[in-house]
């Protein structure tokens, strides 16, 4: 409503906007991803997670710590490697991106930094399983020279694997990625540092796994506030995470990593199966906060609402 040059009121020539679609047809087409690569996703930053808490417990004489994390780094990021290129159909696709480097796309520089960072956590593991009388060969002393070095590396790359799949999801059409394009970065790197503490206490005795709970306890802080801070958003995109499978992933993600890092706190220190059982739930919580991440992602394409943004009318001239 506006004032004409008379003083009489009249009304506004633009009516309201009405989100609406073609016969109620989605706007965009949801993602051709299966939940495959929210399995890599959560694989993938548990093994940076692992790598950067192996580094440590090399540097620190911590034996049993650094054994379990280094066969751990390396074991969660062969099996997303599998779950990565069974959603790719083709294996022969992922070294196809290997032909260019393109810094501006998240996806080429994801593909070099897993080409960069599993064959310096191999290494590093590798040392873990070397038979002892391999050890004296020049094969077994070079590969024991080159663990340290190699699981320094891996944990320098470790937190741009960990967050790099943030920006991959982010930098799509997908509404409830694209909108969280700020925060999701802060959600998977600090779910990688709460798994990453969690394997620790499973595989570390209390003496030994302080460390893994420090991280667990940082990490599990920074996500439970970051995927708060996602879902408190004024946008039609934030429906996605409050309802349907994604809103029951991410509650049992909460609920999971909330008890979890509790239980770590409070008998973590003097009890082995507390230790374990706390690292079970942040393991669990780690890998529901990923699934329903990406089941949001793919409910939000669905929406027209969320695609089609009412925007503020403009004010009449007169």
């Amino acid at each position: 409503m506006s004032w004409s040059g008379d003083g009489s009121r009249e009304a506004a020539m633009v009516p309201p906007a009405e989100v609406d679609t073609y016969y109620g047809r989605p706007v965009l087409k949801p993602p051709v991803w299966k939940e495959d690569i929210a399995y890599y996703f959560f694989l993938g930053g548990l093994a940076a997670g692992a790598s950067l808490l192996a580094a440590g417990a090399d540097q620190t004489g911590r034996l049993r710590l650094r054994r379990g994390t280094r066969l751990g780094a390396v074991g969660a990021i062969g099996l997303g490697a599998i779950f990565l290129v069974r959603d790719l159909g083709r294996p022969d696709r992922f070294h196809h991106m290997l032909r260019v480097a393109k810094p501006t796309s998240p996806m080429s520089v994801g593909t070099w930094l897993l080409t960069a960072y599993a064959p310096l956590a191999g290494t590093a593991a590798l040392a873990e399983v070397l038979p002892r009388r391999w050890r004296r060969t020049t094969l077994g002393r070079l590969v024991d020279t080159a663990a340290r070095p190699a699981g320094v590396a891996a944990a320098l790359a470790a937190p741009a694997v960990a967050a790099y799949t943030a920006v991959l999801i982010a930098d799509t059409a997908v509404p409830a990625w694209n909108e969280g394009r700020d925060l999701l970065p802060f959600v998977f790197s600090a779910s990688a540092a709460a798994s990453a503490g969690g394997l620790g206490m499973l595989v570390a005795p209390p003496e030994e796994a302080a460390p893994a709970r420090r991280l667990a306890q940082y990490g599990a802080l920074v996500e439970l506030v970051a995927s708060r801070q996602l879902e408190r958003r004024r946008s039609p995109s934030v429906e996605a995470y409050l309802t349907g499978d994604a809103r029951r992933c991410l509650t049992r993600a909460r609920g999971l990593t909330a008890g979890g890092v509790l239980l770590s706190m409070l008998l973590g220190r003097r009890s082995r199966l507390a230790a374990a059982v706390s690292g079970a739930a942040l393991l669990a919580g780690g890998f529901y906060e990923r699934l329903g991440i990406f089941r949001a992602g793919v409910a939000s394409t669905k929406e027209p609402r969320t695609t089609v943004r009412r925007t503020p009318q403009a004010p009449a001239r007169t």
